[in-house]
């Protein structure tokens, strides 16, 4: 009796086994059945990771379907762009606004933008609290000359609201031939009401340095971006600054964007020992963690008098330097928030016509701070007001001098 029962559960197992992989295997074939040959395109068949076993893919095949065959511009609509249209979903799931895919034309684009010139209107924007943003504009430019400020939120381009777009949507409607017009609608801080301005685009050539002796011995450097030149151009201004003769250092900072990190390493060189910590890549539990060190140049003593101005236009390779001086302590930071960009960004080729730039790490300063959570807090906090820009006052700048003729 007891081999009966036993012989009895063996057979009751393989039946429910065979029923499984029946079931499986039935299932396999109704989702092949429907999902269109576009797979091919996706690269599913090829894919190099394994997706968990609670994905779902069915909803994405039953739409795809679904808009085949009720959609009524369907066949306007190309299996390659739907495909774009999907990547760009997927990225977006990140809810980073610094992770996107380019499709070919946004791709030319980008390239061109990291040339170093373009046609615009010349200011860097950003998401902030979910807010179309601008960073900075940039010395010179259109932007600039219009009045545009640090923490503007933009809230309409053109008739185009804002709310939802991406920060390269943003910027593809901002962007234009040289010579035409846009308009925008921005918010700021003291204003009873948004305002449109409307700004023709020019040429841009990003800026990048100016430097000046003051009358009371006080070297300025006013730099503008990080871009490829900049730290050849600020080791020239470094030289400039030791023919003078001064002992007292102004860098300001403020509305510079950022740009190249190995130039903001250089900078931060001059006046650190060799290996102390200028920013840390933390890869979170992707990788080990990257320490950029100095490299050593250290040529001023600590009788160095040394301030730096930020404020909420001063992001990515600004707070870099900024937060590695004020966390070696050598320099005091005088000014306002700086804006927070302290993420790190890949660029890798999808296909030969489209990219995309994905958040692969996070900076953090000497001390382990986050750039990305608040942005860097000054020494000594100093506003600017609307009452300030009116009076043409600049009470950081008072601020700064004051501490350094006092240093």
């Amino acid at each position: 009796m007891k081999n009966f029962f036993k012989t009895r559960r063996i057979a009751t197992v393989i039946i429910i086994i065979a029923l499984f992989f029946i079931t499986f295997a039935v299932g396999v074939y109704v989702g092949n059945s429907n999902r269109p040959a576009i797979d091919k395109i996706l690269g599913l068949t090829n894919k190099e990771t394994q997706v968990t076993t609670q994905t779902d893919f069915s909803p994405f095949w039953k739409v795809w379907n679904i808009i085949n065959e009720k959609y009524p511009k369907a066949d306007t609509i190309t299996d390659q762009n739907r495909v774009y249209g999907a990547i760009l979903g997927l990225v977006g799931s990140l809810d980073d606004p610094y992770s996107v895919f380019f499709n070919p034309e946004e791709t030319k684009s980008f390239k061109e933008e990291i040339a170093g010139n373009f046609d615009g209107i010349g200011m860097e924007v950003g998401i902030k609290n979910k807010v179309l943003t601008v960073i900075a504009p940039l010395k010179d430019t259109p932007a600039y000359r219009a009045n545009i400020k640090s923490g503007d939120e933009i809230l309409k381009i053109n008739e185009k609201i804002t709310s939802g777009l991406s920060i390269e949507e943003a910027v593809k409607l901002i962007r234009g031939p040289k010579g035409t017009s846009v308009t925008l609608t921005i918010f700021r801080e003291g204003l009873q009401q948004p305002k449109e301005i409307t700004i023709t685009r020019d040429t841009i050539n990003i800026p990048t340095l100016d430097t000046e002796l003051r009358d009371d011995g006080i070297f300025v450097i006013r730099l503008y971006s990080f871009s490829a030149n900049s730290a050849n151009l600020f080791r020239s201004a470094i030289k400039q600054f030791i023919d003078s003769g001064s002992d007292k250092l102004l860098l300001d900072l403020r509305g510079n964007p950022g740009g190249y990190l190995d130039a903001a390493v250089d900078m931060a060189s001059w006046f650190l020992k060799g290996g102390k910590i200028v920013v840390t890549e933390d890869y979170g539990n992707n990788k080990t963690a990257e320490i950029f060190r100095s490299k050593g140049y250290d040529i001023f003593s600590e009788k160095l008098k040394f301030v730096i101005l930020i404020n909420d236009g001063s992001a990515s390779a600004s707070e870099i330097l900024a937060g590695a001086m004020q966390d070696n302590g050598r320099a005091k930071l005088v000014g306002s928030q700086s804006f927070g960009k302290g993420s790190v960004q890949e660029v890798v080729g999808v296909t030969s016509d489209t990219v995309l730039k994905i958040t692969v790490a996070r900076w953090l300063t000497p001390n382990g701070t986050s750039i990305s959570e608040k942005g860097l807090t000054p020494d000594y906090l100093v506003e600017i007001t609307q009452k300030d820009i009116n009076a043409k006052k600049d009470p950081q700048l008072d601020k700064a001098v004051e501490l350094l003729l006092k240093l």
